[in-house]
């Protein structure tokens, strides 16, 4: 007998203009039907919006307003970016949003997902209270938590918290701070640190695997190497790399390629036919979205 699928919720607070890769971004929600995201935003409704996405529009003053009320602190910074800052924290802040939920998360734009519920598992979330898709760290950029009490004021645990939130200056704290509650012992041996958290009763119920998904960053790849996959294809809600074969990744984090060579190029360079985000297959690489194709060098 199959276990039931639990019910997830992103929650994700975004403000300015929408990125140029945003319909790739929201095809791959849409290939993902039996999960939700949630977005406070002042961006708009985007064309083709897909049923498991809902636009909540707000103004950033109106949302910084909420979240001061929310939390009982005088948040007010000027960038957005700010907002980074505030993850831990969005399970409490819009908890009347997760009624029903029984995980929510929190995350990044610059990503497409693949099969999210391949990797998720309905066994896997049952273990856990918290999922990072980073071994040492919570990854700000996807992390699911227990939509219960404990998980959505486990950032009140902090020490300062209140005063780290207020602070206008970004202080990356989902993935220091907050990290710190969960991840003891970074430096140890694995073999010793996943004994250490499954003698505990609070450790042993979060998980923090590394899921490979952010090529290009400090973490080597999957067979030990600085090698990084060159070319993702994206395939009816599938992502797989030009040098892990048949292996299925739960998202694409291309923090790297946003930057440059992305930000360099043209848009009619960046991306390929207009209607590319709207097929069934396409291809992410430093080139930026375009039809699969065999990369050069």
């Amino acid at each position: 007998m199959s276990m039931e699928q639990p019910r997830i919720r992103f929650l994700i607070p975004y403000f300015g203009k929408w990125p140029f890769w945003m319909p790739f971004f929201f095809q791959s929600c849409r290939y993902n039907p039996t999960v939700d995201w949630l977005f406070f935003t002042d961006c708009g409704v985007p064309p083709d919006c897909p049923p498991n996405v809902e636009i909540r529009a707000s103004g950033y003053d109106e949302y910084c307003a909420l979240v001061s009320a929310r939390l009982g602190i005088d948040f007010a910074p000027s960038s957005p970016y700010k907002l980074c800052d505030l993850k831990p924290a969005l399970g409490f802040i819009h908890a009347d949003s997760l009624e029903g939920y029984d995980f929510w998360a929190f995350g990044d734009l610059d990503l497409v997902y693949g099969d999210l519920r391949r990797y998720f598992t309905a066994e896997r979330l049952s273990r856990h209270d918290l999922l990072s898709t980073h071994f040492t760290r919570v990854s700000g950029h996807l992390c699911l938590l227990r939509n219960d009490r404990r998980m959505r004021e486990a950032f009140m645990k902090v020490p300062g918290w209140r005063t780290a939130l207020a602070d206008p200056e970004h202080r990356a704290f989902d993935e220091k701070a907050f990290s710190k509650l969960f991840v003891k012992n970074k430096n140890w041996p694995e073999l010793l640190r996943r004994l250490r958290r499954a003698l505990s009763p609070t450790l042993g119920r979060c998980e923090f695997v590394e899921a490979f998904s952010t090529p290009y960053a400090r973490i080597p790849w999957t067979d030990g190497s600085f090698d990084f996959p060159k070319q993702w294809v994206w395939r009816e809600g599938r992502l797989r790399s030009d040098r892990d074969g048949e292996r299925d990744f739960p998202y694409l984090h291309f923090l790297v390629w946003k930057g440059q060579p992305w930000a360099g190029m043209a848009p009619e360079q960046r991306v390929g036919p207009p209607d590319l985000a709207a097929r069934a297959c396409w291809s992410i690489s430093a080139r930026g979205f375009h039809p699969p194709q065999p990369e050069q060098g």
